[in-house]
């Protein structure tokens, strides 16, 4: 197969970093600490890594040696392989089409919240609503999402400088960006948890998220039950999609920007690892304050803790304010580092949009950015303006819920939970029993390494990770449509 002129990163740390980066987002910083608490705090955490180490190696380094052996983004790549499959590079490209804008919005919120305290550490002018009880923090939340324009304004904020970024390049834009935020990621993460770790009281909390707890993994007799062990493989398989950035398109296209002389292999172990220490981290942020929170206000701890994305946006900021002064300063530490977060992941998600579309029009990068962007801001006011002037607009009613899905969430529901498996799935069937895995481990010893987990490779792309897919496929869309699925 032939190589056309790429760009490239300007080394291997450089890739290990945007990797890294792309995985490093807000599916690590709230859903990760949310998901450990409700499945038995340490319990999850050795399920997950279980599942990092083996299955999440093996989709990522797939994915990784398509985009180097091909050069192409996912659009084109897989049809590069083999032209009967073509349609998992077009699915994996909308994918990211469909996740990035309203990750945008989502962003939004964050600047949004980080603005908020800012303003209260700098000036002590504190909104009412911040002031008060918890359900004055979800007022402040609800009043803020439902607002007509202030969600569209701030997520354009945010796409504008995901598009800044994205069109100085690879070398001048997403990787100098991230040697810049990546550093300012880790050490924020790492005081923050330091100071809560340190805080009086913190250790029950830490306690209850780090030590395994086999209760997590009993039914309601208190006997050991398989279907909460399935339930809580199921959660962490949903996590790992999203911490380790697979099935979107972006480790394809980051990786059609590796060097042949860099291994794949020792990259992804590294990316794993850095991208695991950043959700045990988060963990060690956020579920110790929420836990001391909860005990103080007498409120049930699974309650505080199975909040979801309230966890961030309502439970934090009532925490941050029982902290006294220094909340304010927390909080806006806190949420500097979600906007960081988000930034590096939703850069990377506009990159493989756009990476395609200049591989598919054969384009430059510009316009192509321009392109992307403009579709992007289209798509993102569905998910900004659906809690606010089109919040009466329900999808699906009665179908995939009873009362409907509002557009941010049938847009994460439609990617998340049906195309990502869907994609991961079919790269599986593709590598592993129509072109083999020879061409994936070929790939990976061509930096002129063995690639020391090459059986195990061979046998998960083959046999154990189509298997996981498509269970985890079923649960999800069960899940959805009240078809005895499971609720993860």
């Amino acid at each position: 197969m032939t190589e056309t002129k790429r760009s490239s990163w300007s080394g291997q740390l450089a890739f290990i970093l945007a990797a890294a980066a792309s995985a490093i987002g807000l599916g690590n910083l709230w859903r990760f600490p949310y998901l450990a608490a409700q499945y038995g705090g340490g319990t999850f955490i050795v399920v997950y890594l279980a599942l990092v180490v083996t299955l999440g190696f093996t989709l990522m380094v797939t994915e990784i040696s398509v985009g180097r052996l091909t050069r192409q983004a996912p659009l084109t790549a897989y049809s590069r392989m083999h032209r009967g499959w073509g349609f998992v590079g077009f699915l994996g490209t909308l994918v990211p089409v469909l996740i990035v804008p309203y990750y945008c919005v989502i962003g939004g919120w964050v600047v949004k919240y980080f603005v908020t305290y800012a303003r209260i550490a700098l000036t002590g002018a504190v909104p009412p609503e911040l002031a008060g009880d918890a359900a004055g923090a979800g007022a402040f939340f609800n009043g803020f999402i439902t607002a007509n324009f202030a969600p569209f304004a701030y997520g354009c904020v945010f796409v504008l400088i995901c598009a800044g970024v994205i069109v100085l390049g690879v070398k001048n834009g997403i990787e100098k960006s991230n040697l810049v935020m990546m550093p300012f990621l880790f050490v924020l993460a790492l005081a923050i948890s330091l100071y809560v770790v340190f805080l009086p009281g913190s250790g029950e909390g830490l306690k209850y998220y780090l030590v395994p707890s086999l209760d997590a993994l009993a039914g309601p007799d208190g006997h050991f039950s398989f279907a909460r062990l399935a339930k809580t493989i199921l959660g962490a398989l949903g996590q790992m999609f999203y911490s380790l950035s697979l099935a979107m398109g972006i480790m394809i296209t980051y990786g059609s920007y590796m060097r042949r002389e860099d291994s794949i292999e020792k990259c992804v172990r590294r990316i794993e690892v850095f991208d695991t220490i950043i959700a045990v981290i988060a963990g060690l942020m956020i579920i110790p304050v929420v836990y001391m929170f909860a005990v103080k206000t007498g409120t049930p701890v699974k309650e505080a803790m199975n909040a979801g994305p309230g966890l961030m946006f309502i439970t934090l900021p009532k925490v941050f304010a029982t902290i006294g002064k220094a909340g304010a300063w927390l909080g806006m530490a806190f949420f500097g580092l979600v906007i960081f977060a988000a930034l590096t992941s939703a850069i990377s998600l506009y990159e493989a949009c756009v990476a395609s579309v200049c591989d598919l029009l054969e384009i430059r990068r510009k316009p192509a950015t321009f392109f992307i962007g403009a579709l992007i801001l289209f798509l993102s006011t569905f998910s900004a303006l659906g809690y606010g002037a089109w919040g009466d607009i329900r999808l699906f009613a009665g179908i995939l819920s009873k009362d409907g899905l509002q557009f941010l969430d049938f847009f994460d529901f439609i990617t998340n939970s049906v195309f990502m498996p869907i994609v991961a799935l079919f790269t599986c069937v593709a590598i592993g029993w129509i072109m083999k895995p020879k061409v994936v481990t070929d790939e990976v010893e061509a930096c002129g390494q063995p690639f020391k987990a090459k059986g195990i490779y061979i046998f998960f792309v083959k046999f154990f990770a189509p298997v996981l897919m498509l269970v985890l496929l079923v649960s999800e869309v069960c899940r959805t449509l009240g078809i005895k699925g499971w609720s993860i």
